[in-house]
């Protein structure tokens, strides 16, 4: 059964349903795995173990009955510690919201639970969402699979080493700048970001509502592609025969190459050969837009997280991890004329982006400009995390300032992935790009 721990997610679906796996013995299986792991308390913050096996029963009953609800019907998987789970503690990695319960489930979670899927517990992340690093003295730093002296990823920290570690045949996460694919990338994972708005943020603890998307964290675009699904409500992406050839892909060199460390440099430079190989073209291209709108990031999503957070951080500031609390106060810093302002000079910057990329498939970067940066030196050099931050970052925000949707794929090179974006609401059209490059890239 430990070769269990190891399958996507859509092969233990149809192991499940062929009748080779018991939803409950692997649940159990997975409970066991979490309870024994070393690491468990800086992945998890919480388990839901008696949530699980109940669901894990219904899923089972369901399977001998021939009336299964999805291929994930009875899949156990970790959820992100700011979907609200009822009954179960949702903190958002902050002590601001310590002994926070909600009584109902956020909706994403409510509608996976509909099609059988089970819930295994909530998983440790950055404060309040708010770096892409992973790292939270506050409430726990999870680890990074390939380095055990670095951090994971973040701000969806746990999501990732709960897959990496095979303590989950999935994680849910979010993603505002980075969050789900920055995490991916640095554990070797596929990491979907949706657009804004197309999955609700019902019951989702907020850091800047504009920008704010769900995704999953997942060990092939398949898995990846029937969580959008049971989390919707909706269609699976058809990805049979997906393929590379005569795809039209551009190179991003505005900003997404500036700066970027050799490695990452050179397996996003190895990838990109190897999807041309499987008859993709590729333009290398530049779009000043891009840097217009990074320039936007801090006035935009800052001013709308201070907004929503005000009240709640002033009142006990003392609680927060200071790198986390000055990031918000920046907020603080901008006026509601610069924030409106804002608005317009971004949509402008969406419109020239959609014009010179409308022709491509896809367009192409880096997952990150830098490695997993050292823990022990994030705590003591403040320059070292300030600049390690805004680079891990760079690259996935241009998806969310510009309101792509978004993949981050392995490489094959330990934490270096390569990141697909793709046009709004354009899900499903990723998705086969995706497959078709998993393909390639193996």
């Amino acid at each position: 059964m430990q070769k269990w721990l190891k399958m996507t997610a859509s092969d233990l679906g149809r192991g499940i349903g062929a009748g080779e796996i018991d939803p409950v013995a692997l649940t159990q299986t997975y409970l066991d795995a979490i309870d024994a792991h070393e690491l468990k308390n800086r992945i998890y913050a919480r388990t839901t173990h008696a949530r699980a096996l109940a669901e894990a029963g219904a899923a089972a009953e369901r399977a001998k009955s021939g009336a299964r609800l999805s291929l994930l019907d009875g899949v156990p998987i970790s959820w992100k510690d700011l979907f609200d789970t009822a009954g179960t503690g949702t903190e958002a990695g902050s002590k601001l919201l310590d002994g926070r319960v909600p009584d109902v489930d956020a909706v994403v979670l409510a509608n996976a639970t509909s099609m059988g899927l089970v819930c295994l517990g909530k998983t440790h992340m950055s404060e309040l969402a708010f770096s892409g690093l992973g790292y939270n003295p506050v409430t726990g730093t999870p680890p990074c699979v390939n380095d055990a002296d670095a951090v994971p990823g973040g701000s969806s920290s746990g999501a990732a080493a709960s897959v990496a570690f095979d303590l989950a045949a999935a994680g849910i996460g979010s993603d505002t700048g980075g969050s789900v694919r920055i995490p991916a990338a640095w554990n070797d994972l596929v990491g979907l970001k949706t657009t804004a708005g197309r999955l609700t943020l019902e019951g989702v603890v907020p850091l800047a509502l504009k920008f704010d998307t769900i995704g999953p964290l997942t060990r092939s675009v398949e898995d990846a592609a029937h969580l959008l699904a049971v989390m919707e409500g909706g269609k699976v992406a058809d990805l049979r025969g997906a393929s590379l050839k005569g795809r039209r892909f551009a190179v991003l060199r505005t900003k997404m190459l500036d700066d970027t460390r050799e490695q990452p440099r050179a397996a996003f430079e190895s990838a990109v050969e190897r999807l041309k190989a499987a008859g993709a073209s590729v333009d290398y291209i530049n779009v000043p837009e891009v840097e217009d709108a990074l320039n936007l990031s801090s006035t935009l999503i800052t001013s709308e997280a201070y907004g929503l957070w005000k009240d709640v951080i002033e009142a006990n500031p003392d609680v927060m991890y200071d790198k986390i609390l000055e990031r918000f106060r920046i907020g603080a810093e901008h006026s509601a004329a610069d924030y409106v302002a804002g608005w317009g000079a971004l949509e402008s910057a969406r419109a020239g982006y959609d014009a010179a990329t409308c022709g491509y498939d896809a367009v192409l970067g880096p997952s990150s400009a830098v490695m997993p940066p050292n823990l022990d030196r994030l705590n003591t050099d403040e320059g070292y995390y300030v600049t390690e931050n805004l680079l891990a970052l760079r690259n996935t925000r241009v998806g969310n300032m510009l309101g792509l949707c978004s993949l981050t794929l392995p490489t094959g090179v330990p934490s270096c992935g390569i990141m697909f974006l793709c046009a709004p609401d354009m899900e499903e059209h990723l998705l086969r790009i995706g497959a078709a490059a998993e393909a390639a890239l193996t």
